[in-house]
């Protein structure tokens, strides 16, 4: 995300990104925090759902010309688009589309890359969510009511993967382990497969290469040990990138800004330089959207 400029009266905070927290299970996470800014052009492997109920942020595809202002937002995955949190408290809910949530909303809400939630059903959810942040609740209980969210939203279980078991194998694989070397022989030969079939296959079945999906398990892994309290540096080494400035390139190029323009909530923050978390996700964004 770009940099904000800082606020004036009582206008919203408007910090390099937010502050907050990044919470994550297996097949999708959770970003959610206050002062939430402006992200940069970017895509990411999964399905984001943007949730900011107590005030309006403004989202749009990387192609349309026009912001639309919404509190709930959803887009697909691999779609670049742009977000801003207009200084306001936003989470962001990322589920890999490999899952039997992510394969629901996809044909749910697949019709369209980027598309404005107004039904008026997922506002007491994303408020339960934002309330768990605010409350200062534990990681389970961010992650209970993001799932609500997705399990709602998708209309099923959101538990199990409905991909080919051998690349669901990989999947649990590099879910389990994101810091460790993984080859994409290594992780042929976990399929049972030649190198070459385990790629073509894995794409069929992902949408992604390999390693770009490799690439979005460590990000996520690196965001999360950052946001613990560890420094960014030792969070890119531990997550398997070769330093700082990967992970940042790779952040940027997936959630729309660097991992330093992520500040943990319990962190103390001087007013002119506030911010922190979320698109992705990614948006991580997201973390992460």
């Amino acid at each position: 995300m770009s940099p904000a400029t800082p606020a004036t009266g009582n206008e919203p905070r408007r910090g390099v990104i937010g502050v907050g927290r990044v919470a994550m299970w297996k097949g999708g996470s959770v970003w959610i925090g206050r002062d939430a800014g402006p992200a940069q052009p970017h895509s990411h492997h999964a399905i984001q759902i943007t949730l900011a109920p107590a005030r309006r942020i403004r989202i749009r595809g990387a192609a349309e010309d026009a912001w639309r202002e919404t509190s709930a937002a959803i887009v697909m995955p691999d779609r670049p688009h742009m977000f801003d949190g207009c200084g306001h408290a936003v989470a962001m809910v990322f589920v890999e589309p490999e899952t039997t949530a992510g394969r629901a909303l996809l044909a749910r809400h697949g019709q369209a890359d980027v598309s404005v939630l107004d039904d008026g059903t997922v506002a007491p959810l994303a408020a339960a969510l934002h309330a768990v942040f605010d409350a200062r609740g534990t990681d389970a209980a961010l992650v209970e009511a993001a799932q609500r969210v997705v399990g709602h939203m998708a209309a099923t279980s959101i538990d199990h993967d409905v991909v080919d078991p051998r690349i669901t194998a990989v999947l649990e694989r590099i879910r389990v382990r994101p810091d460790a070397t993984l080859t994409l022989a290594q992780a042929a030969a976990l399929a049972h497969l030649s190198p070459s079939r385990f790629r073509h296959l894995f794409v069929a079945q992902t949408g992604i290469s390999f390693r770009a999906y490799l690439l979005w398990a460590r990000v996520g892994y690196a965001v999360v040990r950052g946001m613990a309290g560890g420094s960014w540096t030792d969070a890119a080494q531990q997550a398997g990138f070769a330093d700082s400035a990967h992970l940042s390139r790779t952040c940027r190029r997936m959630f729309g800004i660097a991992p330093t323009m992520l500040v943990p909530e319990d962190k103390t923050v001087a007013p002119a330089t506030a911010m922190a978390a979320r698109d992705p996700h990614a948006g991580a964004a997201a973390a992460a959207s």
